[in-house]
């Protein structure tokens, strides 16, 4: 029966406590039953303190909600919200994921004293001069020639990648790591690719047939290019 639907289930695990709260009934059902759960284990006052992790299943939140599900759980000091977890993002956070992963094709040259600054994975069909500068929060892309100054990751992916048809750059950045001499042959290369290699700890220059086993999750621009 459906008034007999136990709404919250309790899961003992080695870092504390799990709450798996069912998530087609409202707030205020879960909110009752979950006083009631919590009434009925009155904590010791010489009890430690136990962590809980809240997990929400397709269900959203107010800040408000939130907040009295904090409380509630945490009103003796036994029990203290380590997450409440949901798999439900909240429109703002959707929107701000898809314009970090989405790929952007700028068709230009990137000359001396210029610097294109974009959101996501940046296609530049192009050249970057001397003393030019191409910066992107993921991977970066350019057919043509790099020869300025390319930061992939910049707000610290140290998985992004910077791929260019002709590769004789004045520096490479991906993250917070910085080329140095000799990554690259100093008479250029052509179709090659520079990434992070965490064994040698410094961005290495390598063929791109490689990116297939180092970043298999590249196969999702691909994917967005074909899909436009």
């Amino acid at each position: 029966m459906q008034e007999n639907k136990q709404l919250i289930t309790i899961k003992g695990t080695r870092d504390g406590l799990t709450l798996f709260i069912d998530d087609s009934c409202s707030f205020e059902d879960v909110f009752i039953e979950l006083n009631g759960k919590l009434t009925e284990n009155h904590s010791k006052k010489d009890e430690p303190t136990v962590h809980v992790t809240v997990k929400l299943g397709n269900r959203y939140l107010t800040a408000e909600q939130a907040a009295r599900l904090r409380e509630l759980i945490g009103k003796e000091n036994r029990f203290r919200v380590q997450s409440i977890e949901s798999n439900v993002v909240p429109r703002d956070k959707a929107l701000s994921w898809m314009e970090d992963s989405e790929v952007k094709p700028i068709n230009r040259i990137i000359r001396s004293g210029q610097v294109l600054d974009v959101k996501g994975d940046l296609l530049l069909i192009g050249d970057v001069n001397p003393g030019g500068k191409v910066v992107s929060t993921g991977n970066i892309y350019i057919m043509g020639s790099l020869r300025g100054i390319a930061h992939a990751g910049v707000n610290g992916d140290r998985d992004a990648v910077i791929a260019a048809s002709y590769m004789k750059p004045s520096q490479l950045r991906i993250a917070d790591y910085i080329s140095r001499a000799p990554d690259y042959e100093s008479d250029g290369v052509y179709m090659e690719c520079g990434l992070i290699d965490e064994k040698q700890d410094k961005i290495v220059i390598d063929r791109l047939q490689v990116l297939s086993h180092k970043r298999k999750d590249l196969n999702g621009f691909e994917r967005r290019i074909n899909n436009g």
